[in-house]
């Protein structure tokens, strides 16, 4: 893991050292092993080095070794942790006595230098990497297909520069760091948890970022960006037997979680109650076991007093399902945390440091940083989610399903899923008819018709300021989230969404940085992805089982109350509104500021904003946690706070 930054300078003039250093100052911050600096004639590069890997333990990037397999003319800096090292060291023909020692920076410039510009179709996992050609006076880069790491540029007069974060940019003399009004807008009209629909945007005037999925190529002062590989399979998965289907879901899953196991110090992982992280830990514990070491798992609880507001079918403290599969697995050691004293209003102003940008994911803030800082202080190299997993490994919509068979008239199917799904659920057979009758035909049901306008939520965009960028006339052409009219097809869009991978690949390598401990999320591998998106339909809703694949292949990895729990969804980040009880009467006073405050004012919607403050009333109520003017009002202060920050 490393913080990168270079410029490169296409002027004729050399790269200044006071520019260099300004940019590793704005880095200090992040943990690090080694930093390592090089400057030669045009050209700057630098790392903040965290070595994570075995082989990546006394790494000297940038610096290279003229006779070497680095090469004289070229010099890399690279943010990665690949996967399918194996692979690359046979097609790459990499020395078996040499395999150990490799770093994954070296092994993608032994790519570059086999295949080009088309070195990226070939990688996977997590990476960012620059590498500066000398000879053709060229700076090439890519990030991986899902952005799961970040990587900004800016293309000044005579000068590119580049760095993992936006702070360095930022320390350059000649950037100034405005705030892109388009950017704001967008962030403030979308409504789903990305922040803008152009995936090279950031919040400031001429900053940039390499989209997900992209390589770059720099030179002569200009920018050349192509898109490389794709998610989609070769085609689909016909195998014999459902037990086939299982086997492989278990080998293909199996190995990505296993590959992100490769550090030499710990292992940690988020755990919850649910499928997705249990299935993570679950085999992790196991592989780790052969390694002699021991999962750490960290779980977020509510905190002390909080009286759980939500429904039957949801669970604010998921303790119970956590607890059934660390005690099935075994080999994991794992901690409850209450995070007490800390609520999403406390870390505000923390997490705009950390991510140099307004949020959208306060419910869930403050144990997401809590985790990664226990992590990395526990000693943890690697922390495990599941986070793409409703998206891969875990889906299956059941509903959305019979609705289809509904459709398609296929009664008979359709009634003996029925009868088990209400059975697994506890739900009765009218009122599935009356659900499926809506999804399937939404036109009788009174349900919106395609070319209708969109329900929008609670805006906090002012009206004039959307009416100046003509933000919602941009959203209404397709631009401001999933155009996919069924589930099927969202969930390709999602897992294509460059906007969403940005969001995502952000926090994970902010956070990563901060902390020194690299967010992995095996359920989003790619070739997990690809064979989830190749497995026909049926093998994810049957038996009346929603995600039924990963029901049936962890049958011996899961406890089955966790595994074939269909009744109780764990629900994070419901007792925020509790922690932040203290802090109440500071918050409707910040929220009185911000609405008679000129500089902001024409940003945001003030009038929406005081009557949704009026509307909470003085007290708060846990039960408005996920309430849209809750989110209205918490989304508000962070953006108050972030632009008074650049006023």
């Amino acid at each position: 893991m490393s913080a990168l930054a270079g410029l490169i300078r296409f002027d004729g003039r050399e790269a200044e050292a006071a520019d260099g250093e300004a940019m590793m100052s704005a880095m200090s911050r992040y943990v690090a092993d080694d930093v390592r600096t090089w400057r030669d004639g045009p050209a700057f590069l630098g790392c903040r080095i965290r070595w994570i890997t075995p082989e990546s333990v006394g790494e000297r990037m940038p610096d290279g070794d003229a006779g070497g397999a680095w090469g004289g003319r070229l010099r890399i800096v690279a943010d990665a942790i690949l996967d399918n090292r194996a692979d690359l060291f046979e097609r790459l023909e990499v020395p078996t006595v040499r395999r150990s020692s490799v770093t994954d920076g070296e092994l993608i410039l032994l790519a570059y230098r086999r295949w080009g510009r088309l070195a990226p179709t070939h990688l996977i996992g997590d990476f960012a990497f620059m590498i500066w050609d000398e000879t053709r006076k060229e700076l090439f880069g890519a990030r991986d297909l899902f952005g799961s790491r970040s990587l900004y540029y800016h293309i000044g007069t005579g000068r590119i520069a580049f760095a993992t974060t936006m702070a360095p940019l930022l320390a350059l003399p000649d950037i100034g760091g405005r705030l892109d009004e388009t950017w704001l807008a967008e962030f403030m009209a979308i409504p789903e948890m990305f922040e803008s629909t152009d995936a090279g945007a950031t919040p400031y005037i001429g900053v940039r970022q390499v989209p997900p999925g992209h390589s770059v190529v720099f030179a002569d002062g200009r920018a050349s960006f192509e898109a490389y590989g794709s998610i989609e399979p070769a085609g689909p998965l016909l195998l014999r037997s459902d037990g086939e289907y299982e086997e492989a879901m278990r080998d293909v899953f199996g190995e990505a979680v296993r590959a992100r196991l490769r550090t030499h110090r710990e292992v940690a992982a988020t755990l919850s109650g649910g499928l997705d992280s249990g299935a993570v830990a679950g085999f992790a514990a196991r592989a780790l076991l052969q390694e002699g070491k021991t999962l750490q798992a960290y779980s977020s609880v509510p905190s002390s007093g909080f009286a759980d507001w939500t429904p039957g079918h949801a669970a604010a403290d998921e303790r119970p399902h956590i607890s059934a599969t660390v005690r099935h697995v075994g080999n994991i050691d794992s901690s409850y945390m209450d995070f007490e004293g800390i609520s999403p209003l406390s870390e505000v102003d923390d997490w705009i440091d950390l991510l140099e940008s307004p949020y959208k994911f306060f419910e869930n803030s403050h144990w997401l940083k809590g985790i990664h800082e226990r992590a990395g202080s526990r000693g943890a190299g690697v922390l495990l989610t599941g986070a793409r997993g409703n998206f891969t490994v875990s889906w299956g919509p059941a509903l959305d399903y019979y609705a289809q068979l509904l459709k398609r008239m296929k009664w008979m199917r359709l009634s003996r899923e029925l009868r088990m799904f209400g059975a697994n659920k506890g739900i009765g057979r009218r009122r599935l008819l009356s659900t499926l009758g809506k999804l399937a035909f939404p036109a009788l049901s009174g349900g919106r018709r395609g070319g209708e306008e969109p329900d929008l939520p609670a805006m906090l965009i002012h009206p004039d300021f959307a009416q100046r960028t003509g933000v919602f006339a941009k959203l209404r052409g397709g631009g401001g989230g999933s155009s996919a009219a069924d589930p099927f097809a969202l969930r390709r869009d999602k897992l294509a969404s460059l906007s969403a991978a940005n969001k995502n690949g952000a926090t994970a390598t902010k956070l990563s940085l901060r902390y020194g401990v690299w967010e992995r999320d095996p359920t989003c591998d790619l070739r997990v992805v690809r064979f989830c998106l190749s497995v026909p339909v049926e093998q994810y809703v049957r038996d009346g089982m929603d995600r039924a694949l990963i029901r049936r292949a962890t049958k011996s990895v899961l406890p089955d109350e966790v595994r074939l729990n269909q009744r109780i969804r764990g629900v994070q980040g419901a007792d925020w509104i509790h922690r932040a009880a203290p802090m109440w009467p500071h918050l409707q006073d910040e929220l009185r500021r911000l609405c008679s405050d000129s500089a902001v004012a024409g940003y945001l919607h003030v009038d929406r904003i005081r009557a949704a403050a009026a509307g909470i009333g003085r007290e708060p109520r846990p039960e408005l946690a996920f309430h849209p003017e809750m989110r209205l009002l918490l989304r508000s202060v962070i953006l108050y706070r972030f632009i008074k920050k650049h006023a």
